[in-house]
């Protein structure tokens, strides 16, 4: 993974004359799988992205430490998973630097990154409990956000609190290509569903580990 001197040079000299589009997609990584895959290379796609980022967090704050794997093991199967992924990189930018909350994380990389367009990237899950998350209105305002289709939250994600309160700030699904330049607005972006889940993942783990 590029240490963060490398990043500044990419950005600034490596990456398009335009003002560099950047997805960031923030999780414990618990493990990585092809779903988080998935949705990046979507994103990259239907957002016109130049990169995206994978920012694995050393603690989720709403997640509770028991059961979270060690950092270097979570790093490593995101890094295993983007293996050949050409506009797909894993950063320790939040370990590094001592950062838990998304808003923090923000406001660090706008700082070091001020010439960056970038969009968070999260799936229909983390919508639903967005509210919960540390001055999310705040986050809202600073960033784009693109939102992706998950089962089963496909039904309830665009009615719980957050998607209510940001109802007016959504955009359209023809105006998807351009959320990049809209801060403060927000998609909800409908894809075929990935069937992977961490929490499935570790669940089948934990029962092969009991059989033997």
């Amino acid at each position: 993974m590029p240490n963060a001197t490398y990043l500044l040079f990419y950005v600034c000299f490596l990456m398009p004359s335009h003002s560099p589009r950047i997805g960031l997609l923030g999780g414990s990584f618990n493990p990585a799988h092809e779903g988080h895959l998935y949705i990046s290379l979507e994103a990259l796609k239907r957002l016109k992205l130049d990169e995206i980022w994978w920012l694995v967090t050393p603690q989720n704050p709403l997640k509770p430490a028991a059961g979270m794997a060690p950092y270097k093991e979570r790093f490593a199967s995101a890094q295993k998973v983007t293996r050949g992924a050409q506009h797909i990189r894993v950063s320790d930018f939040e370990k590094r630097e001592g950062l838990y909350y998304t808003y923090a994380t923000l406001r660090a990389l706008k700082s070091h990154y001020p010439k960056t367009q970038f969009i968070w990237i999260m799936g229909a899950d983390n919508l639903a409990g967005f509210h919960r998350w540390q001055h999310w209105r705040a986050i809202a305002r600073m960033v784009p956000i693109a939102i992706f289709d998950r089962a089963p939250f496909s039904h309830t994600a665009l009615h719980t609190k957050a998607a209510l309160a940001l109802k007016s700030w959504r955009l359209k699904q023809k105006d998807i290509a351009a959320l990049a330049e809209r801060s403060g607005h927000w998609a909800y972006i409908l894809i075929r569903r990935h069937p992977a889940s961490s929490t499935h993942i570790r669940t089948q783990r934990s029962s092969r580990g009991k059989s033997t």
